[in-house]
């Protein structure tokens, strides 16, 4: 049997229908109970059998005690231990009938015995002489306020087990996610937990395995991380060792005595090209530590004039691009402004498009940076023809990634588009535009 809704509710329908199946359980006991009464125990034979028990009793009684037919409170003493019994006393003559259930009655013979009434006459001698009683049994009505009892404790406990047949299935519904979800905590992460139904039971299991789910994901996303930090440490160790062997070596030559000048400067150009290329390889580690390394970024934020701060970051990256052959365009935006930034990390991300334009772009091509004032950001855009043997190097694209991190963080955004052969980068922060004179 299953219930929709909630569990408040499916206990609102359990005890409805077990007071439902309680009502009419009650009512057909009770029938049959009376019905087996009057066919069984209201029996002719059964009557008559009571009867001769009652009569036997009370002529005993009369015997022992010398109880006269006059004395009706010795009879209505007698019949007051008897429950549900009455006995009519009658004379001879049948000129009167004595009732024992209280004070005696005279009546006259019209209103006296009536057989369809009181029933047989049974004769009984009395200490004045000889009388006859007829005997009225009513115990009949013990035995249906015992129905009614039975059929109720009946009926109680039918509406008491659906109540706890409810209870129990709930309770193993609960003890089965217990296991499920103590199976889960103890490492078997691919066993799902089961959610049939929607009450709150199935709402807990199926948050439960949603929980197990993204424990799966994150120790997966974990596991790739680690992988890939096992192999670019690998990696970077193994390049690290090449140029530093031979930064050694050519230290180790320029320390010797009697080398020529131009031995010297050679090796000097020599070591000094090892060296830059032991800060990129150091620069791609901190670039790699940056975005899968610290959660949050320490900023050290200050207040500066937008114009002055664009035109540093731009001056040093046009100075050092212009050393490896490019030429830069700019178009600068128009008004003032301030921003809160940090500017190492900016530095930082000025560094990493620097390199990326090193790597990836034409130096046949000029490249274009267009700085713009709009909507209380200040973007900066800088695009550059893309090399025809980009396909020969690799990329991993942690420096961008770095980008976006920094600037994220900065509360502004970074983003990239490539299309039609050119590559083009934006970074944006918010920025207070200064009122103009």
């Amino acid at each position: 049997m299953r219930f929709p809704g909630s569990l408040r509710g499916k206990m609102f329908y359990v005890n409805l229908i077990g007071l439902v199946l309680g009502v009419l359980l009650y009512l057909l006991l009770t029938a049959l109970g009376n019905l087996l009464v009057d066919r069984v125990y209201m029996g002719t034979e059964q009557v008559n059998r009571r009867k001769a028990q009652i009569y036997s009793q009370f002529s005993s009684f009369v015997t022992s005690e010398g109880v006269s037919g006059r004395d009706a409170a010795a009879v209505a003493r007698w019949t007051a231990s008897h429950e549900y019994v009455t006995i009519f006393l009658f004379g001879t003559g049948r000129e009167q009938q004595l009732y024992s259930g209280g004070e005696l009655v005279s009546v006259g013979a019209a209103q006296g015995y009536n057989p369809s009434v009181h029933g047989r006459l049974y004769p009984i001698r009395f200490a004045d002489g000889l009388y006859q009683i007829a005997i009225d049994d009513s115990s009949q009505l013990r035995q249906r306020q015992v129905v009614k009892i039975v059929s109720f404790a009946a009926a109680s406990l039918g509406f008491l087990l659906l109540d706890l047949w409810y209870m129990g299935r709930l309770t193993r519904r609960i003890i089965a996610l217990s296991k499920e979800a103590a199976a889960v905590s103890s490492g078997d992460l691919d066993r799902n937990i089961a959610a049939p139904g929607t009450d709150e039971v199935s709402a807990l299991a199926a948050s439960m395995d949603e929980m197990r789910r993204s424990v799966i994901a994150r120790l997966g996303s974990e596991k790739r991380a680690w992988e890939a930090n096992t192999e670019l440490i690998t990696a970077i160790s193994h390049d690290i060792r090449t140029p530093m062997t031979s930064l050694i070596g050519y230290l180790g030559l320029l320390c010797e005595d009697g080398r020529e000048e131009s031995e010297q400067r050679q090796f000097a150009q020599s070591a000094y090209g090892k060296a830059m290329e032991l800060k990129d390889l150091t620069d791609q580690l901190f670039r790699y530590f940056l975005v899968y390394g610290k959660a949050e970024l320490e900023l050290n934020l200050e207040r500066f004039d937008g114009r002055l701060l664009l035109e540093q970051l731009l001056g040093e990256a046009e100075f050092d691009l212009s050393d490896a052959g490019f030429t830069m365009q700019r178009i600068e935006f128009s008004g003032e402004c301030s921003l809160l930034a940090d500017p190492l990390y900016l530095k930082r991300v000025m560094d990493n498009l620097v390199s990326n334009i090193k790597k990836y772009a034409d130096p046949a091509q000029p490249l274009v940076a267009l700085s713009e004032l709009k909507d209380g950001k200040l973007s900066l855009c800088i695009s550059n023809a893309i090399s025809a043997d980009l396909a020969r190097k690799e990329s991993t694209k942690i420096g961008l990634r770095t980008c976006e991190k920094i600037l994220d963080a900065m509360g502004g955004s970074f983003t990239t588009l490539s299309e039609n052969g050119r590559f083009a980068a934006e970074m944006s922060l918010p920025a207070e535009e200064s009122p103009a004179e």
